[in-house]
């Protein structure tokens, strides 16, 4: 069904010489998703420069071609989209195979729930672990209807929605950008007026697209932290040309990569400084890192800069929980971080790491095992006990899991025995050139 179907490919992480140079990580994926999708939806060519080419997205891309639209890649991260409009979508002739994207899913889901279609939605054996009843339920009450289901509401999913969605005003459980949007995408072939509140805010990419795209959408304060977001429904989008800024959480794992390996200075260029999402470098700062950010700027509607980063001392903190909507993909680069700063490092509230492409919480906490660091969980906190080095040595079970492989391969590039992962190859889903970028660095696998 995807690539992780293929046999393991495992992979060790070396200590070597300090990490130096220039690199600009791919695209973001969360941006790159939405991209694709926004193109669907509108009348016209739709531009994407910077484009993430990872499995994820290009699964995306799949399903956006299964619904109608016209998807051509022109070259190195260039991109169009020739999409027929809200309301006019195709029926699949097949399933829509996701592979590993949890994004691409879930918000495909909201797109179809708002179209009087059926689909069915399938993914890789991670990705139907993962739950979806949450995205479900909201559709539900908006007029669709959940056909069949794997048990607890998980993948496959066959899905009919509705050409006709009840405008709707929903309070989310948990603060999520992917049910957040699913909502605001189903709500975009409404005849009234969609309402999303948050009680803690999460990425707001969905909200910048639809208005960029020429929705009309508000998003106003709810609370200590939350947002209440409304869109107006059934506008009439323009096609608008978008250029992706690069991922922050992809650019975590050379950044603190950097931050570990002594003598190194690595320069990170045009990371998306959206505040939502720059939770690990507000942490990150607060642990002391040397990071300097320049030149800051404006790419594609996101703010973007420069980062250079120089291996120094650490010292453990308190992460709270409220940070973690701007943070969620990058605590298991967090953790690895905090193996290498001096103290205990409490990371609070990481409930949404269980029901991620593996239970992260878990993950991380037997990696750590894995490379001889102190670390416990209590609750839905993780603790770890820095000492300011990490033993290594280890196997890291990766459970299909992008970041937890990428993290650890990080740690081994900077402890004292070599780390490895059990497979390499789902690493492509969100950053196909890390390795080559890595090394470019001066990073040793083998």
């Amino acid at each position: 069904m995807t690539a992780h179907a293929a046999s393991p490919s495992p992979l060790t992480a070396h200590a070597g010489t300090a990490l130096r140079g220039r690199l600009r990580p791919p695209g973001d994926k969360s941006i790159s998703h939405r991209s694709l999708i926004m193109g669907l939806l509108t009348v016209g060519e739709t531009r994407i420069e910077g484009l993430l080419e990872g499995d994820d997205v290009l699964n995306t891309a799949r399903a956006c071609r299964d619904l109608g639209a016209k998807v051509e890649r022109l070259g190195q991260g260039s991109w169009r989209v020739e999409g027929a409009g809200i309301g006019t979508l195709l029926e699949p002739r097949g399933a829509l195979d996701f592979g590993n994207a949890g994004t691409g899913a879930r918000l495909m889901m909201g797109v179809i729930g708002g179209h009087g279609i059926t689909a069915t939605f399938d993914g890789d054996a991670s990705l139907r672990k993962r739950p979806m009843k949450r995205i479900l339920d909201p559709l539900v009450l908006m007029g669709a209807e959940v056909l069949s289901a794997a048990d607890g509401g998980r993948l496959p999913v066959t899905l009919k929605g509705t050409g006709d969605p009840a405008p709707i005003e929903y309070r989310t459980p948990v603060p999520s950008a992917q049910l957040k949007s699913a909502i605001l995408l189903a709500g975009l072939n409404s005849p009234g007026r969609t309402t999303v509140i948050e009680t803690e805010a999460s990425r707001d990419h969905t909200e910048k697209l639809l208005a960029y795209f020429g929705a009309t959408i508000t998003s106003t304060p709810d609370g200590a932290h939350g947002r209440r977001i409304t869109l107006e429904g059934r506008p009439k989008f323009s096609p608008r040309p978008i250029i992706t800024p690069a991922d922050p959480s992809s650019a975590a794992f050379p950044l603190v990569a950097a931050l570990i390996t002594p003598g190194s200075e690595v320069m990170i260029e045009g990371m998306m400084m959206n505040p939502l999402r720059v939770g690990l470098l507000d942490t990150l700062l607060e642990m002391g890192a040397d990071i300097v950010v320049l030149d800051r700027r404006i790419e594609g509607g996101e703010e973007v800069a420069d980062l250079r980063a120089r291996h120094g001392a650490l010292r453990g903190v308190d992460v709270p929980a409220a940070r973690a909507p701007a943070m969620i993909d990058e605590y298991p680069i967090l953790a690895v971080a905090a193996a290498f700063a001096e103290g205990e490092t409490r990371m609070r509230g990481l409930s949404e790491l269980r029901v991620k492409e593996s239970d992260r919480l878990a993950a991380v906490a037997a990696g750590l095992d894995a490379a001889g660091v102190d670390n416990a969980i209590e609750g839905d906190d993780l603790i770890v006990r820095g000492r300011g080095r990490a033993r290594g040595g280890g196997v890291v079970a990766t459970h299909l899991d992008h970041r937890i492989a990428m993290s650890f391969l990080v740690m081994g590039l900077a402890s004292e025995k070599p780390m490895t992962i059990d497979d390499e190859t789902m690493i492509a889903t969100s950053f196909p050139t890390f390795k080559p970028a890595m090394t470019g660095l001066g990073a040793t696998f083998g």
